[in-house]
């Protein structure tokens, strides 16, 4: 199975008031980068979305083995970035969606769905949960789910795909699955209390 992994980093940050969630620091290092290189530890290929115009997330990508996916129009919401980065995964025949501000989320949590996922049938949707079972990310799609993905609309990302055809739930450790980090306050509560 060749494995795709497609970071989802061409939001706006808009809740950060000036500041770039993305290239926030966990352990020295902009989340952007150490979320890549999480993926490309366990991956065949990484897709990365950005918007065409931030040019810092560009940088601190620099010198790694990934695909950055240009998302022109990134203020159409989450589905044009997930139709920019299927369409551009279309070798894989299985792509790990996991938007890049979940800095929870390990190597060892994207190697733990990818195992699960290659025992399962072909056609199921794997999908993160928390500890406690509450759906979450990332969702891994198999190549069958690729048409409909493409289709997408809005800033929903692929809650519809997943809605009618249902998942397998794998349960990471803790929160893992849920927590990302859309504000400075959220940054600040989550230094304080790591997992």
């Amino acid at each position: 199975m060749k494995r795709g992994t497609l970071l989802l980093a061409a939001g706006a940050s808009s809740r950060m008031r000036g500041r770039d969630k993305l290239l926030e620091k966990v352990n020295g290092v902009p989340l952007l980068r150490v979320m890549a290189k999480r993926a490309i530890s366990c991956s065949d290929s990484v897709f990365v979305t950005l918007p065409n115009d931030y040019r810092s997330r560009r940088d601190v990508l620099s010198g790694l083995d990934i695909v950055i996916v240009d998302v022109a129009k990134s203020s159409l919401g989450m589905s044009e970035s997930l139709k920019c980065g299927i369409k551009a995964a279309q070798a894989c025949d299985a792509v790990m969606i996991l938007p890049a501000d979940m800095p929870e989320i390990t190597a060892e949590d994207m190697m733990q769905l990818w195992r699960v996922t290659e025992q399962s049938a072909e056609q199921q949707i794997i999908r993160a949960t928390s500890e406690n079972g509450q759906a979450g990310h990332p969702v891994i799609f198999r190549r069958n789910h690729f048409d409909e993905l493409v289709q997408l609309e809005g800033d929903s990302g692929a809650k519809a795909v997943v809605e009618r055809h249902g998942f397998l739930p794998v349960a990471l450790d803790a929160a893992h699955a849920l927590t990302d980090l859309d504000t400075p306050e959220d940054w600040e509560n989550w230094r304080r209390n790591p997992d």
